[in-house]
């Protein structure tokens, strides 16, 4: 085979692979890529240690995240879980999180969820005494996705942070409590 010859096939053989990648990114799956979104809901705080105790407040969460595949993504967000009042007092929580999603789909636009991970929470007490208290523990939760388009789905959601420490002050508040939120959101994917 001549120099020439060797040339042009090498030189189609690279334009062959160069054009088939360029069509596999532009095919990328819908169930793979980047994603943000927002929540709304309930917060509930599964105990708490103040006098005539109100412990239910709106709770809001914003997302990122990574879907790797039809089955799995990594997602990290920020959530502010309200706040619990009684007596003259009131403990505020935000958490941040990090959890795994695993995703079973029942079809293109349904699938359900579950997620575990991680979080870190700052309780801060404020009223007749203050202080504040982080506290870092698991967080779990279940829910349901619905695409109403390839790139825009509504969530429907259950989490709970476990084991939230609250500052103690002179014998008041402190111990650790879980927060269940329930949140209904929306997300964009890339």
């Amino acid at each position: 085979m001549s120099l020439k010859k060797t040339t042009i096939a090498a030189l189609m053989a690279v334009s062959g692979v160069v054009v088939s990648s360029a069509s596999f990114a532009q095919s990328k799956p819908a169930d793979t890529g980047f994603y943000v979104g927002a929540s709304v809901g309930q917060a509930t705080s599964g105990d708490c240690n103040l006098p005539s105790c109100d412990d239910s407040d709106t709770s809001y969460r914003v997302f990122g995240g990574y879907q790797f595949n039809r089955h799995l993504a990594v997602e990290g967000g920020y959530a502010p879980l309200g706040e619990v009042s009684g007596g003259n007092l009131k403990l505020e929580t935000n958490a941040w999180d990090l959890v795994g999603v695993g995703i079973w789909p029942f079809n293109p636009q349904f699938s359900v969820y579950g997620k575990l991970g991680f979080y870190s929470a700052e309780a801060k007490l404020s009223g007749t005494f203050s202080g504040k208290k982080t506290s870092t523990d698991l967080t779990y939760g279940v829910g349901g996705q619905f695409n109403v388009t390839p790139n825009l789905g509504l969530r429907l959601e259950w989490q709970r942070y476990s084991g939230i420490e609250a500052p103690q002050v002179l014998n008041v508040g402190g111990g650790d409590t879980d927060i269940d939120t329930v949140n209904l959101g929306v997300l964009w994917k890339f």
